[in-house]
């Protein structure tokens, strides 16, 4: 059963499974950057800030072509299995807004389609017949209901990161920054993994007189741009970690072509690489629309309608290394 969870996952690539054990499986990824003999270029907290407040306020849709690659951890048996690339096309608006479709390798078919509005997703694959809907805002942790756990919004968080705001205490509920002068993991001349300085920015969320760290931003001091964002859950766990490579120019903007989102709890990670990228493109809510194909049987997934079975998404989508 749980290879029949990992395969299915492969197909969809954005949707979370669920492992009812802790600790990530994954090999150790090493970073492609390299170690920098030249200075390192010094920022002061509120700038770093501003820029990424900046970058969230100017980027507000996106429309991208990507190839999706995608692996799992077996906890039971230490197994790690990759699967094999498919294309995929990608649309985000803010706020909270995300559709993706997947192909089949070789024909080309659709092998899912997949909308969300931040509270609820919708889930078509040709394969099965199969239509699932499902809630987006869930935060508890399931680890009996596997199926239960899978939230598009981890793809949608990592593709456009939210400001740093408001300050507090202004509002109800308000995120306090603060500058952590860390270290990041680069390879020097002869590929060896070396520390070299960065900045993180940890963004501390208040509400009703409690607080708990929300997320950290991590900066390289080679180019100042942000190539790590770790999520954390409300008992300090990391819920995601991605990771951004390959700045390029899109149309005046810097966004990077490799984004690698891990799901440590899950044992999962899927890494988008894009081929094609338009930016702040108008995107209609039409766009963003999935209705149940005439004929396809309806699934609901929720901890009251749990109503589905690995044999019933089992991926049709290969493995092309163990």
């Amino acid at each position: 059963m749980l290879r029949l969870h990992f395969r299915w996952f492969a197909s969809v690539c954005l949707l979370a499974f669920t492992i009812p054990l802790g600790g990530c499986l994954f090999r150790t990824r090493q970073s492609d950057r390299q170690f920098s003999n030249a200075p390192l270029k010094s920022e002061s907290q509120q700038e770093l800030v501003a820029y990424i407040n900046s970058q969230a306020e100017k980027i507000r849709s996106m429309q991208a072509t990507v190839d999706i690659n995608a692996s799992a951890g077996d906890p039971k048996t230490g197994r790690i299995t990759d699967y094999t690339a498919i294309r995929g096309y990608v649309l985000a608006r803010k706020p909270d807004m995300l559709r993706m479709r997947g192909l089949m390798p070789v024909v080309r078919n659709t092998a899912f389609d997949m909308v969300s509005d931040g509270k609820e997703f919708k889930l078509w694959i040709p394969p099965k017949n199969k239509f699932f809907v499902g809630p987006d805002n869930e935060t508890s942790y399931q680890p009996d209901k596997r199926m239960e756990n899978m939230r598009p919004k981890y793809v949608y968080e990592a593709l456009l990161p939210r400001e740093i705001g408001p300050d507090c205490p202004v509002q109800p509920v308000c995120e306090i920054p603060v500058l952590d002068n860390g270290y990041e993991v680069v390879l020097d001349s002869k590929r060896r993994r070396v520390e070299q300085p960065d900045y993180e920015i940890l963004v501390i969320e208040c509400q009703a007189q409690a607080c708990h760290l929300d997320r950290r931003i991590e900066f390289s001091r080679t180019d100042l741009l942000p190539h790590r964002v770790r999520i954390y859950d409300l008992q300090g766990n990391v819920a995601t970690d991605a990771h951004y490579q390959n700045y390029k120019d899109f149309n005046g903007t810097q966004f990077p072509s490799t984004i690698e989102i891990e799901r440590p709890r899950e044992n999962y990670d899927v890494t988008l690489n894009i081929l094609k990228l338009d930016l702040n493109v108008p995107l209609t809510n039409d766009q963003f629309s999935l209705e149940q194909p005439a004929g396809a049987e309806i699934v609901h997934l929720s901890s009251k309608h749990p109503g589905i079975s690995g044999a019933d998404v089992a991926s049709a989508t290969p493995e092309s290394s163990n």
